[in-house]
């Protein structure tokens, strides 16, 4: 398997060419982040920090395949989710930061257009790709082969709820972007040792362009990947994965993800059961903000978490 580690450079390049470009764009459009009143006292600092970033992010991997023509078929299933959950991310970005209107996208129609996207790539990968329905159960280290009633509404789950969580994780400067860049980077260890060239190529260009633009969305963030970066990741992370037949691999190597959308449910059935709250704030990441803890030490901490799930999660595989 042709591991080249050209593609990740440059696609790093591509990315931060294209902030240096946009970021002032994005600036002269007055399209800031609106920040929580109620959430940490530090976070009034982001208030119109240039958001919808996850537009750079974008720009970039479609030119990175472009580039590689003769690839772009064996890739087209995880750049079509890719460009398609990013555009249902940028009509929810621009009509609350463009248009002004805070509801952004309905969320009937929000999940309507990724339950369309999720279904064409689904129905992509078992038709054209003849992909089986088995998922590989880790640590046992092997398959099951699911039937198609119970594997179409498990992997449309998967897609869904990766994506979400991932939005939710998108709270702290640098944190979605760093978690997701060494997912990608475990996948791309994945296909070279199962010898899938497509997850190796597009793997390195989601890491090469999580990198340059984490040039400019650490702390303190001069652009924000909104709801267009943060919707693009959660779905190619979890196509990846189901590609690969691996979709409950996300339960430990996407352990930050999950783990923030488990807190925001938690709160939520909580305080409307008992009227209490389970943490301070929802997602995680705030709590430990208002319990003390700085904004870089919570995205280190989760950063090094995810690591060393990914490395555990090799030997599990």
């Amino acid at each position: 398997m042709n591991f080249n580690v050209n593609i990740t450079i440059i696609t790093f390049l591509i990315t931060v060419i294209l902030s240096f470009i946009i970021i002032p764009i994005l600036k002269k459009l007055k399209v800031g982040q609106v920040v929580r009143s109620d959430g940490p006292q530090s976070h009034l600092a982001k208030q119109g920090v240039p958001t919808m970033g996850g537009i750079i992010m974008l720009i970039a991997i479609i030119i990175m395949c472009l580039l590689d023509i003769g690839n772009i078929k064996n890739v087209f299933p995880l750049l079509f989710v890719t460009i398609g959950f990013g555009i249902v991310g940028f009509v929810d970005d621009f009509i609350k930061l463009v248009l002004k209107n805070p509801k952004g996208l309905k969320p009937s129609y929000k999940m309507l257009g990724l339950l369309i996207i999720s279904g064409i790539f689904l129905s992509y990968i078992l038709i054209e790709q003849r992909v089986s329905t088995a998922i590989i159960i880790p640590i046992l280290k092997t398959e099951v082969i699911l039937p198609t009633i119970i594997y179409i509404p498990l992997i449309i789950l998967v897609l869904l709820a990766t994506t979400n969580s991932v939005n939710l994780t998108d709270g702290l400067d640098g944190l979605a972007t760093g978690v997701v860049a060494i997912i990608m980077a475990f996948f791309t260890i994945v296909g070279v040792m199962l010898q899938k060239q497509e997850v190796i190529d597009f793997s390195n260009i989601i890491v090469g362009t999580c990198l340059g633009f984490l040039m400019f969305n650490l702390h303190p963030a001069k652009v924000m990947m909104g709801d267009t970066g943060s919707l693009a990741l959660g779905g190619i992370v979890a196509a990846i994965a189901i590609y690969l037949k691996m979709p409950l691999i996300l339960l430990f190597v996407a352990f930050i993800p999950v783990i923030e959308a488990v807190s925001v449910i938690l709160q939520v059935f909580f305080y409307k059961t008992t009227g209490k709250r389970v943490f301070k704030m929802a997602p995680l990441h705030h709590h430990f903000e208002l319990s003390g803890w700085k904004e870089t030490k919570v995205v280190l901490l989760f950063w090094i978490i995810t690591l060393v799930l990914c490395i555990v999660s090799i030997y599990t595989i």
